[in-house]
């Protein structure tokens, strides 16, 4: 016998539109991962972030390739702070990151399954701004 509780979950999950719980799921995830990788460019848990930097990126900007990486860290976690508070326009800024992302990777001349992963990212990112035209409190 289901009890009560579980009944209603699995009422209201139903309940709830696709748009709205496609809106939620890719907004928690655009929030969370940008902000978890920000953070790990200053401790390099999840990998050594400067192999993935072309060095045309220190060329145009003359730092340590770890320097930038605190650069990219911290506009990351920026990004994830915008998509959770304002959807809509943090979802741009998300997309428009992954397209320089992937573009430094092309630069790199090596790692395009992560460019690859990107791309799908980036239209995930897309997505998400449309959805939150519709599903967002805040979208302006």
């Amino acid at each position: 016998m289901k009890s009560t509780s579980a009944v209603q979950a699995r009422n209201a999950a139903t309940a709830m539109p696709a748009a709205r719980q496609a809106f939620l799921l890719l907004r928690t995830v655009f929030t969370i991962a940008p902000i978890l990788f920000g953070l790990d460019k200053f401790t390099n848990i999840l990998t050594d972030w400067t192999m993935y930097l072309a060095p045309q990126a220190t060329a145009v900007v003359p730092l340590a390739p770890q320097t930038f990486m605190y650069i990219v860290g911290v506009v990351e976690i920026i990004a994830g702070i915008v998509v959770a508070v304002r959807p809509k326009y943090g979802s741009l800024l998300v997309a428009a990151w992954l397209a320089g992302i992937i573009i430094n990777l092309l630069l790199l001349g090596s790692f395009y399954d992560v460019a690859l992963r990107d791309f799908g990212l980036l239209v995930g990112a897309l997505a998400l701004n449309r959805l939150s035209r519709e599903n967002s409190r805040t979208a302006a």
